[in-house]
């Protein structure tokens, strides 16, 4: 299959590429495109054909639910059987944006699209070119990360472009991702509302509107057993690039002197990354620095949002440089530090180590 990329950060190329999307996604076929967190894989979300196509292409398994995007609170709520006063509250203050609500699901919404569940995962994106696409296509889009199932997920058009080209009919280029991790997906079909996955809305910002707020058992720790997810990335191995990942936790100090003591002891001919904060790498010395086959600075930790935005822009490179380790910085587990530290650990899967200094 030839797959057409079109940028539609220019006016001619923003019309051209919506309307053969949404001309595409009426016909049943599946569109890549942009949303404010990561690149999505879209397909009419009643349409169970459809739908089947992004579990094939992806190599996805079938029981990972897909996250329905609307244009609309109406649109939502065509999509679930109940809506709560707390789904009124998130809608209210953080649609659109990064935020995904479980609910019960209608009956119009196919059971692959749910994972064979009960309930239904739906967000109103705030990227303008997802709201257009979803408005032009006329249907609820159901979409996942625009990548090859396990693998980092999309930032960039050109990480959709190395996954997916000659699988995909369209790409709809839309520039960088502002968010750059996926949306937090919260349940609201308990007595509590339950984080199943953390995202670009923090913890601390839901208990500020909705009161008391948990976070899922599972979402730093390694699915035991065998069980049905609700949410995407709860039971698989996600977000992995080759290498194998080691986490360098504790005081910034004393990750420096991990990072130091990792490095010099690196064994010859092995590849390593070093994945931190620029206030860490500042107090490393150049010749510890020069150990690294790449070096990879996510930022400032005095601006969390941007530096936790790059997480898989850095481990995309680190597959393209055929990195064999990862040294990664960890972060203190609150506020938007709590997605990033998820989406590393979950890539770290069991190849993993943890070090807490």
């Amino acid at each position: 299959m030839e797959t057409k990329r079109i940028d539609a950060e220019s006016p001619f190329g923003k019309e051209q590429a919506l309307n053969e999307g949404a001309a595409l996604l009426r016909q049943g076929e599946v569109v890549a495109f942009p949303t404010e967190t990561v690149y999505g894989l879209g397909a009419n979300a009643l349409n169970s054909s459809a739908c089947a196509k992004i579990f094939v292409i992806k190599g996805r398994p079938a029981d990972n639910p897909l996250i329905v995007h609307v244009a609309s609170v109406e649109g939502a709520r065509k999509a679930v059987r109940e809506w709560p006063k707390e789904a009124d509250i998130c809608a209210s203050e953080f649609w659109p944006g990064p935020l995904t609500l479980v609910l019960p699901k209608a009956d119009s919404v196919p059971e692959i699209v749910s994972g064979g569940l009960q309930t239904v995962a739906v967000r109103i994106p705030s990227h303008p070119l997802a709201l257009d696409l979803i408005a032009r296509s006329r249907c609820p889009i159901a979409a996942p990360s625009a990548n090859i199932s396990g693998k980092p997920s999309p930032t960039e058009a050109e990480h959709v472009w190395h996954d997916l080209r000659g699988k995909i009919p369209l790409l709809i280029d839309g520039g960088k991702c502002k968010v750059g991790l996926e949306s937090t997906v919260l349940d609201l079909t308990g007595e509590i509302p339950l984080i199943l996955r953390p995202g670009g809305v923090t913890r601390e910002q839901l208990k500020a509107v909705l009161g008391k707020v948990n976070v899922d058992n599972g979402v730093n720790n390694e699915a035991k057993g065998l069980f049905q997810p609700k949410s995407p990335g709860m039971k698989y191995r996600h977000y992995a690039p080759q290498a194998e990942i080691i986490l360098i936790c504790g005081e910034i100090e004393e990750k420096a002197e991990q990072f130091a003591r990792k490095l010099s002891n690196k064994k010859p001919g092995k590849r390593i990354a070093l994945l931190c904060l620029e206030e860490t790498a500042s107090i490393l010395s150049e010749d510890t620095m020069a150990l690294a086959d790449l070096v990879f600075i996510l930022g400032s930790g005095q601006k969390p949002t941007e530096a936790a935005s790059r997480l898989f822009e850095g481990l995309r490179l680190c597959d393209q440089e055929s990195i064999e380790i990862i040294l990664a910085e960890g972060m203190l587990e609150q506020g938007i530090w709590l997605a990033f530290m998820n989406r590393l650990q979950k890539a770290a899967g069991k190849k993993g180590d943890l070090e807490i200094v």
